[in-house]
């Protein structure tokens, strides 16, 4: 399995979003894509799914950008990437058995589907607002002075 760049870029804008987006003013997509190095084109379209997918909230106008649609700690990353790259299948007969005439009685499709629950489990233990946290730490840890 592999994250393509809209889950990527799109968790990345997220966790920028949770981070600026504080105090119930909508952040800029245009702020936002200079901060992550990401075209705005591209980051309306991720938007617009996270719209969509009830994720974030547009507000138009003068003083428009984008909100969460509810609190940090309430989005976890499993809700964002199952929007921008659909459910967490390895291989197809795991959610549609008709694809192969074998799905009764095949072993690693038990294993994929083992796999992606536990790849499922691992994105819900995470929040937006867990990430947040972790990325203030990290960015603590950047910019930290060792003297010899």
């Amino acid at each position: 399995m592999k994250i393509s760049t809209k889950g990527r870029y799109g968790l990345r804008a997220m966790i920028d979003l949770a981070a600026n987006g504080t105090s119930g003013i909508p952040v800029f997509l245009s702020d936002i894509a200079k901060r992550q190095g990401v075209s705005e084109k591209y980051l309306e379209h991720i938007f617009s799914s996270l719209h969509k997918g009830g994720i974030v909230k547009a507000q138009r106008g003068r003083k428009g950008g984008y909100l969460l649609s509810r609190a940090a700690d309430q989005i976890t990353l499993n809700d964002i990437i199952t929007v921008l790259e659909g459910p967490c299948d390895l291989v197809d007969c795991v959610s549609d058995t008709a694809v192969c005439f074998k799905s009764d009685t095949c072993v690693t499709r038990d294993i994929w589907g083992r796999l992606g629950s536990k790849i499922q489990e691992v994105l819900s233990g995470y929040t937006l607002a867990s990430l947040v946290e972790m990325q203030q730490l990290k960015g603590r840890q950047d910019s930290m002075m060792y003297y010899i």
